[in-house]
Order: structure tokens, then sequence, then C-alpha cells
């Protein structure tokens, strides 16, 4: 899989920009802050529908702009598509596959697959349960589009869930008897219904993809750190002890009754937790309060891995879901934000070796001397000026960048 020509139209710094690309590895050469990464986040954004860098599309439509647009056409096994999406503050965002106009943003998921690694990513070992959250249910969906699909329809339940549960906690905390009262219980109970069916499908969904991802991650870190302690995953959900504790090894193959057994669960914990959750207005049980643990040999890797066993640790979570999709048959476009500066000569190595071997790699790196040797690649520069329209970029011959500007991309 490679992207053959892509556009962007006032996204973030990039007023305009058509650009046709080739296989192998390109590097995008430029001073820190003239726009550089906006052009791997906008091919990631149509990859996942999410950008690395923040957590709403607002920060993406330039400055001045009413929308902003990303465009790509794929290559895959020689049948090409192409893909675009437009973002448009205050309204919903709208996508076309081969200039046709899709239902929903989210049937362009699938068609480009991509794979991105980013100083960001250290969050993935130091950060919150959700950065992990969001890693998996990212490899998720680009393994299996539909659940997409699935975790929209979690997300919108959660949402009318949580409102049902401040609205239930204040009507006890008014003292509120008979019919109020029994019809908030009652229609929460419906609202119980849609999160364990929608829930058990997400939930089930990780814990494959967690049981396929751990081999790939073992040995990932194993060949970037063969002198530290061997590196696992683990799935830890909030189920508790409703949920036999076999369903969250990693050596678990899944079955075919996993969803209504993992809905059957659901349903205990949720009827267990119902007036802690009334009390507290939120929701405690769900795929939204897992977590991925990683643990380095019997420690937790958070709070106890070293800078660069933590390092290690996120390279190896990248390496192993470009591993896996690539086991599933498919040859990611690797995407490496401004990272070899970032990593050791060992670590740089590894990454250049598996860099190599994928049919088309992405770099954005501030000098060339970044960039391992081994990596032939075709190089466009990227500089930005400051005009009334605010900080525009533009593609440049390589070596006319300012190389003394440094402001943070």
């Amino acid at each position: 899989m490679f992207v053959r020509r892509f556009s962007l139209r006032d996204f973030r710094s990039w007023d305009s920009l058509t650009l046709d690309l080739t296989p192998g590895t390109t590097v995008f050469l430029g001073s820190n802050g003239h726009g550089k990464t906006n052009v791997l986040e906008s091919l990631g954004y149509l990859s996942t529908l999410s950008s690395h860098r923040v957590s709403t599309d607002a920060p993406m439509i330039r400055s001045g702009s009413a929308s902003a647009f990303a465009g790509a056409t794929v290559v895959n096994n020689g049948r090409e598509l192409t893909i675009d999406v437009e973002l448009i503050e205050g309204k919903s965002n709208r996508a076309r596959i081969n200039q046709s106009p899709t239902r929903r943003p989210r049937e362009v998921l699938g068609i480009l697959q991509s794979v991105m690694f980013a100083p960001e990513d250290l969050s993935l070992v130091r950060g919150d349960p959700g950065d992990r959250r969001r890693y998996l249910d990212e490899l998720l969906t680009s393994r299996i589009p539909r659940m997409a699909a699935v975790r929209a329809d979690y997300d919108k339940v959660l949402r009318q869930r949580s409102a049902l549960l401040k609205t239930a906690g204040a009507a006890l905390r008014r003292g509120s008897r008979g019919g109020e009262s029994d019809n908030v219980l009652s229609t929460l109970e419906v609202w119980d219904g849609h999160l364990a069916a929608h829930g058990a499908q997400l939930l089930a969904g990780r814990l494959e993809l967690v049981h396929d991802l751990a081999p790939h991650l073992a040995e990932s870190y194993r060949s970037i750190a063969p002198e530290s302690r061997p590196a696992s995953i683990r799935y830890k959900s909030s189920l508790g002890a409703s949920l036999d504790p076999e369903f969250t090894d990693p050596a678990r193959i899944s079955g075919i009754d996993d969803v209504a057994y993992l809905e059957e669960r659901f349903h205990l914990e949720l009827a267990q937790m119902r007036s802690k959750e009334i009390d507290r207005g939120v929701c405690l049980v769900g795929p939204h309060r897992d977590d991925l643990e990683l643990i380095l040999g019997d420690s937790p890797a958070k709070g106890f891995a070293s800078h660069g066993e933590s390092w290690s640790f996120a390279l190896s979570l990248r390496l192993a879901g470009f591993a896996l999709l690539r086991a599933d048959g498919s040859d990611p476009v690797l995407m490496l934000d401004d990272v070899f500066a970032e990593l050791d000569r060992r670590r740089r190595r590894a990454l250049a070796t598996v860099a190599a071997t994928a049919e088309q790699v992405l770099i954005t790196a501030a000098v060339p001397e970044d960039v391992p040797d081994e990596l032939e690649a075709t190089k466009f520069g990227v500089e930005a000026s400051d005009t009334g329209d605010g900080r525009i970029s533009r593609i440049v011959p390589v070596g006319s960048t300012d190389q003394e500007v440094e402001i943070d991309d």
C-alpha cells in the first residue's frame, strides 16, 4: 500500500498543496514550526479520522478559514482509490470516495492504513489510560473498519446514560417517590441493555486484538532492548470480578460465544454498581474505563521503566501494530514524525531496519543527519513564511530552508 498523490487545502499552515509520491522512503526536511508535521498529520487523519496531536478537529482548520480539506489517492495491490475529507467548522465533516459522497466520514476507514510513530507516543507508556485505549481502538478500526461504528454507537449510548445517571441522582436527592423515580430507573435499565450490547462487542474486539498483538510486542521489544527485562501486555477490564480472569489472558483464543458472555457479565456488573453510579452521576463500568497494562518483567512499565525503557516500549507498541497489520496481509504506510532525533543509535537502527522493509515510509526531520544513511530517500524541503493571512507553508528545494529557526511544531 502506498499514497500516490495527496492534496491539502487550508489544513493548518498549508493553504494549498498537491504532491506526487512514490513507494520507498520520502523525507520532509525543515525547521521546527514550518509545517512538515502537518503533512503527516493530514495523512494520519485520513487513515484514522483523528489527529496524533490534538483531540478535536478545529485546530487543523487554518486560521481564518471555515473548512479544511485533505485528500489522497491510495494504491493497494494495484487498485487505486481516492479519498478525501472536509473538516467544517461548527458542522459535521464530509467525506468522499472516488468523488462520491459517503453517508458518514467513517466509511473511508480502512482504505488508507498507516502506522505513525511520533514524540507524543511516550504518553502511551507514561500517560493516562485514555492514551492506551485510543491506541487500541485506532489499531482495531484499522484492522476491522466496522468497529468504528460499534465505537460510535457505544460513545453515543455512554453520553445518554451518563446524563440519565445525573438525572436519577438528582431525583433521589430531592426525595422523589413513585412516578418520577420509577420512570428514571426503568429508563436506566433500557440504557443498561444498550451499553452492555455495544460495550460487549467493543470489549471482545479489544481482547482479540491484544491476543494477536502480544507476541509482536514481545518480539519488537526484544529486538530493540535485548538486555532489558521482557515486555508484555495485558488487558485490564472494569468488569472486575464479574469477568472470568482467563478472558484478559493474552494467550486466550477468542470464541464465538464471547460477545454473549461479555454482555451477560456487563449486565451483572452494572447491577452491582448501580447505586454508586447514581450517587456519582457517571458510568463506572465499560470499555471507557479500561486500560492496557504494559509490563516489564514483573513490574508495570509506568512508574518503573527508565526513560530509555519507556521509549523502547512506546516504539515497540507502534512496531507491533505495524507487524500485526502486515501479518493480516496489508502493508501499511509507515510514518515517522521527527523521531530519529529522539532515539539513541540502537533504537534508530532497529527502526531503520523495519522502515527499510516497508512499501512506503514518510519521515519528517529537522536536518538530513537525523535520517539514518541506510534509508535512501526522496527529499522535499518545507519552509513557512508569515503573511497577512497567517503562516503559510510551501515545498522548496532541499537545502534552501532556514535551519536556524527554532519554533515548536
